[in-house]
């Protein structure tokens, strides 16, 4: 787990959003539309009093495995087509409309439902982390069992793994059993 001191608001909610699904060991926090709303709950995103339905919770297990392709864009790898364009369709049919206040602007949605509310925030928060210049910081583990979204925090901005001692050394140490033992894959021919 890292340490989320320096780790900005905006990030963190994105980041969390992306892993209420650990791929790694299969365990879905977001089991029902109920739990869905708590968690929105938590991050004052939406009133204790909402209520979400199926439909809502299948929206919002879409549009976080679009933000997971998106964010393993930005670790260097090829992200799941599909779910980004589900993602985008998701994302219409949550509008979200420009609010300025004394204080600065936000994003805020434009529809009634329930949960264009809580996309709203999420989306406010990647734009917070488009303007602030940490939207390519935030990633998706390069591990393919793995896939856990963490916040880049390092200089040059080139960590692939969520952490070092764990998938990092693991792929590490998988490579040079590769290596020493004969198992390396040839390298494609270049054209």
């Amino acid at each position: 787990m890292e340490d989320d001191a320096g780790v900005p608001a905006a990030v963190r909610l994105v980041r969390d959003f992306v892993n209420t699904f650990e791929p790694q060991i299969d365990d879905e926090m977001l089991t029902s539309p109920d739990r869905l709303r708590d968690w929105f709950v938590e991050r004052n995103l939406l009133a204790q009093d909402t209520y979400l339905g199926p439909a809502d919770l299948d929206v919002a297990v879409t549009v976080r495995e679009g933000l997971r392709a998106v964010l393993l864009g930005h670790a260097g790898h090829h992200g799941d087509p599909a779910a980004i364009d589900q993602l985008n369709r998701a994302l219409a049919g949550a509008p979200v409309a420009l609010r300025f206040a004394d204080d600065g602007h936000r994003l805020a949605p434009a529809g009634a439902a329930p949960l264009d509310r809580a996309l709203a925030g999420l989306v406010d928060a990647i734009r917070v982390c488009g303007e602030d210049g940490t939207w390519p910081r935030l990633k998706v583990c390069a591990r393919d069992t793995c896939r856990w979204a963490y916040y880049d925090a390092s200089r040059n901005q080139a960590r692939r793994w969520c952490s070092m001692a764990g998938c990092g050394n693991y792929i590490k140490m998988k490579r040079a059993y590769a290596v020493r033992t004969g198992r390396t894959r040839a390298a494609p021919p270049t054209t």
